[in-house]
């Protein structure tokens, strides 16, 4: 285990550094605050932290009533990339996940996001879906774990 500290964000401070890593990650659709503050109320979100330096986020979207599926998604930011912290990130967001129900565990990656597509099939997730959205140019690539 490293030093990482991850938290749930419970000020606009911490919701800030969620939102700022999920904007990096995810160019294509960038969320304002008040997003990211409805998604807090939805989802399980984590951000994470070495020390006082910003490393990356996590979101879960727990099962709904008619499915057992929860995504997990864990985000690191480039430069900490490499150093084990997706790893913690995505230990920690599938514990969540199976606490809340779930039994089927997907994860959505933006195709241009080639270190992430390779973490999640390094995890034994393989591709369901490529879709694009509307007013999108790169596709989204939605995985099952296997």
């Amino acid at each position: 285990m490293s030093d990482l500290r991850v938290k749930q964000p419970d000020d606009d401070t911490e919701l800030e550094d969620w939102r700022y890593v999920h904007n990096v990650i995810i160019p294509t659709h960038g969320l304002s605050p008040d997003e990211v503050r409805e998604r807090a109320q939805r989802h399980h979100l984590e951000v994470a932290y070495l020390g006082d330096v910003l490393v990356g986020c996590s979101t879960v979207r727990p099962p709904t009533d008619d499915t057992s599926t929860a995504t997990v998604i864990a985000r690191v930011l480039a430069a900490h990339r490499g150093r084990g912290f997706g790893e913690e990130l995505y230990v920690r967001g599938l514990r969540r996940a199976r606490e809340l129900g779930a039994e089927v565990i997907e994860t959505v990656v933006l195709s241009s996001n080639e270190d992430g597509l390779r973490f999640a099939r390094k995890h034994g997730f393989v591709e369901t879906e490529r879709y694009l959205l509307p007013g999108d140019t790169i596709p989204w690539i939605d995985l099952r774990l296997s």
